[in-house]
């Protein structure tokens, strides 16, 4: 096993050594620096390997980190009327319910497992019980010290905060092995990247009852989340048991991995992506347009591909007026909470910028109009005439405001009642500026993403994303975006900020897409 277990590490850190060198050629000043035999380079390739150790070690902490002073810490201070040990316990258990089935490591298919079983014929059973065995390993070492550190804070004790990575760890082991005897039964593998419509909803229902109850008061009791979680520790046992056991290892990974081979192949991956947007973009003959030269084409565009764009905008809307309601109800019943949500409201508008980054449609609009519009039309010179791109650009900006606008203006209308519900705001100013400035935020990342797109354009005539400075551009603005989410200002301060920066932002954009998008706006190569 010791073996394997050092060919898995070598595997996995060959693909990551050959990615981070692959990335650094994206990087547009680094990429005229390093020397086309960049992959034979004996220097870079230690520096790769040194970030990919380093990533290998700080992987097993970074995420329990983010996951505890987020999800479960974070959203915690939020129910300050409950016993901070009864809230983390009780936002940890069904979390952790719910991190069973989503992230399982024995049923996801990944390449180091293609590699190794499918290419490299390795045993599959050992292969499989070396890595999983590490990742629970990996679980355990990296829940304890946060479980320290945030349990003992709220007030748990020391013996529980030791034990309760072996019992995060058992409970995996346990729903591993229950999916194991399903196999067995049923031959059916689990994949917990294809996830039921059943498990959507446990996942859904649980996630709601780990926030939703704090909030209107109710936690699961201290002792009784401690001893759900202590009864996993026995239940991981057998679980252990089970997964050593189990034999037909092969069988369920060659299941697990039969779709692997397309999504490996970049080019297939794209080809079942194209096919997957034809199959919602209307067909209808019928569809017509009165307008001339871009309109023409836009409308067109827009009213066949209705369901690619509209669809996640509607149900993302739905979600959002849902919530608004169910905060209108929980003050309706819990009048005692009004000043504290009030305050909230008040002064975490800065907290909407990430949630809207989240819930922004710019980058499935953008891949839209390469896949099924731009990657035809480039090729013709006149497409990309300065004037043309401009104004084509403010046509895009238009319809790309309006989707993203509906679930935005949801979200701002639904504070302003939550606002108003819980005691309102000496200055009427607020409501107008808390609405205007969620628009404003909404547009932003709309004229954000439409300007990348149109600067660096980062698809090939395959439709292959082949831009790394583009992926960087994605991450940075994933980084400022979280940065921002932990600032508390006043309405009227940030509101404001966040209208002019986004009115500054879009001068400038329009005047960079003229400038430099007749040469940025090209099919790569």
């Amino acid at each position: 096993m010791r073996k394997t277990l050092r060919i898995s590490f070598a595997l996995k850190n060959t693909y990551r050594v050959n990615g981070i060198l692959f990335s650094l050629k994206q990087i547009p000043l680094l990429k005229r620096l390093l020397p086309a035999s960049l992959y034979r380079s004996r220097g870079l390739k230690v520096f790769a390997n040194v970030l990919s150790a380093v990533w290998e070690i700080a992987s097993a902490f970074i995420g329990k980190f983010l996951y505890f002073i987020t999800m479960v810490c974070g959203i915690g201070i939020l129910y300050q009327q409950l016993p901070e040990n009864a809230v983390l316990l009780h936002i940890l258990l069904f979390l952790t319910v719910i991190g069973c089935f989503v992230n399982t490591n024995l049923f996801n298919p990944t390449k180091d497992k293609y590699y190794a079983m499918i290419l490299m014929r390795m045993d599959a059973r050992e292969y499989t019980l070396v890595n999983y065995l590490y990742a629970i390993l990996k679980v355990v070492i990296g829940f304890l010290p946060f479980a320290l550190l945030f349990g003992l804070d709220r007030g748990l004790p020391l013996w529980f905060c030791l034990l309760l990575p072996l019992c995060i760890a058992g409970m995996k082991l346990f729903v591993a092995a229950t999916s194991l005897w399903d196999y067995e039964k049923r031959g059916f593998g689990y994949n917990e990247n294809k996830l039921s419509k059943y498990v959507w909803g446990g996942i859904a229902l649980f996630l709601l009852i780990a926030y939703v109850p704090p909030a209107l008061g109710f936690a699961v009791p201290p002792i009784a989340s401690m001893a759900v979680f202590l009864a996993c520790i026995p239940l991981g046992a057998v679980g252990l048991a089970k997964v050593l056991t189990f034999r037909d290892y092969r069988g369920i990974n060659r299941e697990l991995l039969a779709g692997l081979t397309n999504q490996m192949d970049s080019q297939a991956a794209v080809q079942i992506l194209k096919q997957a947007n034809e199959k919602k973009i209307s067909a209808d003959t019928s569809i017509s347009s009165n307008r001339k030269g871009f309109e023409y084409l836009n409308e067109l565009f827009i009213k066949r591909h209705k369901k690619i764009l509209w669809d996640s905008t509607k149900k993302i809307s739905y979600i959002c007026a849902f919530l608004a309601v169910a905060v209108l109800v929980g003050i309706y019943l819990l009048p005692e909470e009004k000043s504290a949500i009030n305050e909230i409201v008040m002064t975490w508008l800065p907290y909407f910028v990430f949630i809207l980054y989240a819930i922004n449609r710019g980058t499935n609009f953008t891949q839209a109009l390469f896949m099924n519009c731009d990657h035809s039309l480039l090729t013709y010179s006149f497409y990309k005439q300065p004037g043309f791109i401009l104004r084509l650009f403010q046509i895009r900006l238009r319809e790309i405001m309006k989707i993203n606008a509906v679930p935005a203006l949801v979200i701002g209308v639904g504070l302003a009642l939550i606002l108003f519900a819980t005691g309102g705001t000496d200055n009427p100013l607020n409501y107008a500026v808390l609405i205007v400035s969620i628009l404003c935020m909404s547009l932003f990342f709309s004229i954000h993403y439409l300007t990348v797109y149109y600067l660096l354009q980062p698809y090939n005539a395959g439709t292959e994303l082949k831009s790394g400075t583009y992926r960087l551009v994605l991450s940075g603005t994933y980084l400022v975006c979280f940065a921002i989410m932990r600032l508390r200002m006043p309405i009227l301060t940030f509101g404001a900020m966040a209208i002019a920066f986004c009115v500054l932002y879009a001068i400038v954009a329009s005047i960079l897409v003229y400038r430099f998008a007749p040469k940025t706006f090209r099919l790569r190569a």
